[in-house]
């Protein structure tokens, strides 16, 4: 996905100490983005909040593309993550010219579950702008029923169960 001002979110190789001192899973997908005039509120000079719930969707999607569950992937499978809740905590402003750090991982997998967190960074001052925890369902798209999630896909999107990754939005060819 593209804004105004080019990509929003692409891998992050190198993210701050600070950032994964703060985030309790061994290997996030973390992201970077370089806030544009786009980005900001029609009212107030700082990032819209409808940019962060963007962001949320957009880094879950780059994970589970670099997972191998590209929604064009799960699409064919007939079966698509839907979003059951956002909770959304914006603990500081963000603004034209910043650059910031996204980064989501999975926290927990059950049944038909997922929990998702997401913490969003500013590495120049090492504030914490916004953190989000979403809830996403697997469900099955010719019925409209939540499906329990396969293990191949537990596996997929939770690197603690592929040893060495390092930063699972790195696509791997």
């Amino acid at each position: 996905m593209t804004g105004p001002g080019g990509p929003d979110l692409r891998p992050h190789p190198d993210p701050p100490p600070f950032l994964l001192e703060a985030v309790p899973h061994p290997a996030p997908c973390t992201l970077a983005v370089s806030i544009h005039a786009s980005h900001l509120s029609g009212t107030i000079a700082h990032v819209s909040n409808t940019e962060y719930v963007r962001w949320i969707d957009r880094a879950a999607e780059l994970h589970g593309d670099a997972a191998g569950l590209s929604r064009a992937a799960l699409l064919e499978k007939g079966v698509m993550w839907f979003v059951a809740r956002h909770e959304i905590d914006y603990r500081a402003e963000a603004h034209a010219g910043d650059e910031l750090v996204v980064a989501t991982w999975v926290e927990r997998i059950a049944r038909v579950k997922a929990w998702r967190s997401t913490l969003v960074v500013r590495p120049s001052d090492e504030t914490v702008v916004c953190t989000a925890s979403t809830l996403w369902v697997l469900v099955d798209l010719a019925r409209r029923r939540p499906i329990r999630i396969p293990a191949t896909m537990v596996g997929a999107l939770d690197p603690r169960m592929r040893p060495g990754t390092t930063n699972p939005c790195e696509v791997t060819t």
